[in-house]
């Protein structure tokens, strides 16, 4: 054997096991393609589809970080707070920061739209009001803590008919008294509630509702007989008429409010809401917590009428200007304005300053106790930082 013939046959072995061991290598197998995200329109900006579903699903919400001064009756102020050294009663600021997250999912069926909307918040700071002679449970409410997670909607709707926890109709069908901060100064509706609620549109700019409502807190029903709240609507392009009316079935009284939107201009839009509602059950009833008063889920304000008026003119697109007056039947009267600045778009800037006159009884928002309360002039203001996404 020569060297020549050694160098081929060495080769060709190489070759062979190199060949042998290419048979017995691990094939890697081609990635799937990937499924990207796909923009849903049909229900406005920011849907998407839900991976491997038809379910359209959108996630917001907002950032908000108040910061209040005053009077304990414009509900900004943080009044007669205990001093750390010596225990003398000191005011000090109202601040909170909220951050609220939103969902929304639409999805069409053969029964119509099958929608959601959650809404949970998460909150850090003080509770405003006065905490002169309170309950000991509250009497600290003036600490800045973080404070309890609410839902404050969760609600499932197919077609017209929604299921769940949501705002009561009684309020949120007929809409906001104006676009303040402190709108409820004098109070207007106690908004929460779990509701087997059906909604309707007869065309022609007619739309309507009717609401089987459970209520909250103290005014949540004692028997199987719900609240029951309806409401219609009439809107055109100058603006709307609405009226609601809701049946307390607790103390079997009846409140009402009736609703004139105007869209003066392109700048300038008005409004004015007047409520009425009876007590001649709540009032007389001893184990009623607002005793004298009357007050109910419909009808929270004082006496047995009230009334709420203000509107909004547009500047320019960034800045606006707002403002609400309102009145009730025990004499109490309230004065909010402010400017609202969109610093960008997403972050806007509010600036409010608040007056109240209180009559023959106090806010049941800042007197607990709902006791007589001397004629009173308060006056505060808040700054709010809010961004949305």
């Amino acid at each position: 054997m020569n060297i020549k013939s050694l160098l081929l046959g060495s080769a060709a072995a190489l070759i062979a096991v190199s060949g042998a061991r290419a048979a017995d290598a691990v094939t890697v197998a081609e990635p799937e393609p990937a499924e990207y995200v796909k923009i849903c329109d049909v229900y406005g900006a920011g849907y998407f589809y839900i991976p491997g579903t038809e379910t359209c699903l959108r996630i917001g919400g907002y950032l908000r970080y108040d910061i209040g001064v005053g009077d304990s009756g414009t509900l900004d102020g943080v009044n007669n707070v205990p001093d750390q050294q010596d225990g003398s009663n000191h005011d000090t600021y109202y601040k909170n920061m909220r951050f609220t997250l939103r969902t929304y999912t639409g999805q069409e069926t053969e029964l119509g739209t099958l929608k959601t909307f959650t809404e949970t918040r998460f909150q850090f700071g003080n509770k405003s009001g006065d905490y002169t002679n309170q309950r000991a449970s509250s009497a600290n409410d003036w600490q800045a803590i973080n404070k309890g997670v609410t839902l404050n909607f969760a609600w499932i709707q197919l077609g017209g008919l929604r299921v769940g926890k949501d705002e009561t109709a009684y309020d949120q069908f007929i809409g906001y008294a104006g676009n303040v901060i402190q709108d409820t100064i004098i109070p207007y509706g106690i908004k929460d509630t779990n509701v087997v609620q059906y909604n309707f549109d007869a065309g022609n700019g007619i739309t309507g509702v009717v609401s089987l409502e459970e209520g909250t807190g103290v005014y949540t029903i004692d028997s199987y007989v719900p609240h029951v709240v309806g409401g219609l609507k009439y809107k055109g392009d100058w603006g709307a008429i609405t009226g609601v009316v809701a049946y307390d079935s607790n103390y079997e009284e009846v409140a009402g409010k009736v609703r004139l939107d105007v869209n003066v201009s392109k700048e300038l839009t008005l409004f004015v809401m007047g409520g009425y509602g009876t007590d001649d059950n709540s009032k007389d009833d001893a184990h009623n917590f607002t005793d004298v008063h009357g007050r109910t889920q419909y009808k929270p304000w004082g006496g047995n009428w009230a009334v709420w008026g203000g509107g909004t003119y547009k500047f320019n697109e960034k800045t606006a200007f707002n403002v609400q007056a309102s009145a009730d039947d025990d004499k109490n009267y309230a004065l909010a304005a402010n400017v609202a600045y969109t610093i960008v778009p997403g972050f806007t800037v509010t600036t409010e300053v608040d007056w109240d006159h209180y009559g023959n009884f106090g806010n049941p928002s800042i007197y607990g106790n709902f006791t007589k309360a001397d004629k009173k002039d308060s006056i505060g203001g808040i700054v709010r930082f809010q961004r949305n996404f």
